[in-house]
């Protein structure tokens, strides 16, 4: 693993039951870079994302994040899951953004962001504020610190959880599909807050069908079918790749290639 690589996967395997689901995936995440994840639904996209944050096991193959095996210690050639204590301190430099936000119902913006500080990562309570406060602010929700999540729209809501995520000042954020359960008019928003990250060279996971956003922030772009890597690369080569089919029929769902162009 070079020094620039956050997250190294190789030949991952993950089974749900007699189903393959991942087969054989590598890919490395390097540094102030975003990658984006896309394919059909069903593809393994999530799960993939899941397994880098282990909140899923994987059967065969490694994720290495920052050089360490995620999930399992390895004794002469045998390999046994990992104490839970050292799979938090293996992913504790990794965030995680769902597609749905996950906030508590019963606490304002600012403690939904502060108080896996506190409960977690050893801050006092008020440093916890101040660090939530200070993410609340960089997602654009500075005056929203006393307001509950039903007071919040759907974009508003997931840039919380977004900074709930930024206060724990991870190395690399995952982000599963982070617009899906959003209405049209408001996934801007987030998108936007995505963009100020990248340009500030946050390293991202993106799972997305956002193609606008994959052709002009990502500095890599992955297809997933049927469980392989079918197609990676810069985000041009990806999207106006013609020689595998399913990637064709894939982004015709999405744009006009003919009128298409990349960043």
């Amino acid at each position: 693993m070079s020094d620039n690589t956050i997250i190294k996967v190789s030949n991952l395997i993950k089974t749900f039951g007699s189903t393959t689901v991942l087969n054989g995936v590598s890919l490395d995440f390097e540094r102030s870079q975003v990658t984006c994840i896309i394919g059909a639904s069903g593809s393994g996209k999530s799960t993939l994302l899941r397994c880098m944050a282990f909140l899923e096991t994987y059967e065969g193959g490694r994720i290495e994040i920052e050089g360490q095996l995620l999930g399992y210690v390895e004794n002469q050639g045998i390999r046994q899951r990992a104490s839970s204590s050292r799979i938090a301190e293996t992913r504790r430099n990794v965030g995680f953004v769902f597609q749905h936000f996950n906030l508590w119902p019963h606490m304002t913006a600012l403690e939904n962001v502060a108080k896996p500080l506190w409960l977690t990562a050893g801050c006092s309570r008020q440093e916890a504020r101040e660090r939530g406060a200070a993410a609340l602010e960089k997602v654009g929700l500075a005056d929203k610190l006393s307001s509950y999540p039903i007071q919040l729209s759907g974009g508003q809501q997931q840039r919380v959880a977004i900074a709930r995520t930024l206060a724990k000042e991870p190395h690399i954020i995952l982000f599963d599909e982070p617009t899906s359960a959003l209405d049209p008019e408001i996934v801007g928003e987030v998108l936007q807050v995505m963009r100020n990250l990248a340009d500030e060279g946050m390293t991202m996971a993106v799972v997305t069908h956002e193609m606008g956003f994959a052709a002009h922030v990502a500095n890599r772009i992955a297809f997933i079918d049927q469980g392989v890597i079918a197609v990676e690369g810069k985000p041009r080569d990806v999207l106006l790749n013609k020689d595998n089919p399913r990637l064709v029929r894939f982004l015709k769902n999405f744009f006009d290639r003919n009128n298409f162009v990349a960043a």
